[in-house]
């Protein structure tokens, strides 16, 4: 397994930290990073492990799923001041977007929630290269869960998908089988055969006169839906078992400051 944390800070310090070295700093100091905005914690653990095989010792970080306020400190580490150097900036990136994360799916949970306490909120594939094995536990920090991990972990054809293959004959697997019809038709045609039946572009209107009509077609079909804006969740959670969504991903980063200091 590749050593994700190896890569960003090989990213930013190939070679040796520049500033560092013409400063000549030697001895060793405190990191503490800090957050100006409320948020949700997330990988602040994945983050002290790294810190931890580097030699330095992580004094304090919140626990994954911790809401926090403006203010509060989310890590804090000492060791080899060069060593803090090198890692800080990438370090509070890489928390600004996993606390953005896991506060924007936890938001959308709870919006979703309110209108019905049994619906799950899931993200999609669409994370970013090298950045998934995070960015999934972030969505899981927040509440949300995850619609599908890879092509590796699931079955779901989409419109592409029949387009394609021409119409679904018997279909068998150990896994769920998810399909997204292209039109009422197909939804009733394959709805004996789904076991997920994800519904977009369908307003809330017609996913309330749809979906207990399928249901009565199988009453083991799970109803998805994907592809909405996140004002328009309550309308939607009613009528459907799991809403899909793609935005947690690109929750705007949180501002976050990081303070080094000598010992």
């Amino acid at each position: 397994m590749i050593d994700l944390f190896e890569l960003y800070f090989f990213e930013d310090c190939p070679y040796q930290d520049e500033s560092a070295e013409l400063l000549a700093l030697k001895g060793k100091g405190t990191l503490q990073i800090k957050s100006r905005e409320a948020g949700v914690s997330a990988c602040t653990d994945d983050l002290a492990a790294y810190y931890e095989k580097q030699g330095l010792k992580v004094c304090a970080f919140l626990e994954n799923g911790k809401p926090f306020e403006p203010e509060t400190t989310l890590f804090e580490a000492e060791g080899d001041l060069k060593t803090l150097f090198k890692l800080w900036r990438v370090s509070q990136t890489f928390l600004s977007v996993m606390c953005a994360i896991a506060g924007k799916a936890a938001a959308f949970t709870q919006l979703a929630r309110k209108a019905n306490p049994d619906v799950i909120v899931a993200t999609s594939r669409k994370t970013h290269p090298g950045a998934r094995k995070f960015e999934i536990k972030a969505v899981r920090a927040g509440g949300a869960d995850v619609h599908r991990n890879s092509l590796s972990d699931s079955i779901q054809f989409s419109q592409n998908h029949l387009r394609v293959a021409g119409e679904l004959k018997n279909l068998r697997a150990l896994k769920k089988i998810e399909i997204e019809p292209r039109s009422r038709e197909e939804a009733f045609k394959y709805a004996k055969k789904a076991d997920i039946m994800l519904l977009d572009h369908l307003s809330p209107e017609e996913l309330r006169e749809l979906s207990p009509k399928l249901k009565e077609l199988n009453s083991k079909l799970e109803l998805a839906v994907g592809g909405i804006k996140a004002e328009k969740i309550p309308e939607y959670a009613p009528f459907v078992d799991i809403i899909v969504s793609s935005a947690p991903y690109y929750a705007q980063p949180l501002d976050l400051t990081s303070k080094i200091e000598r010992i």
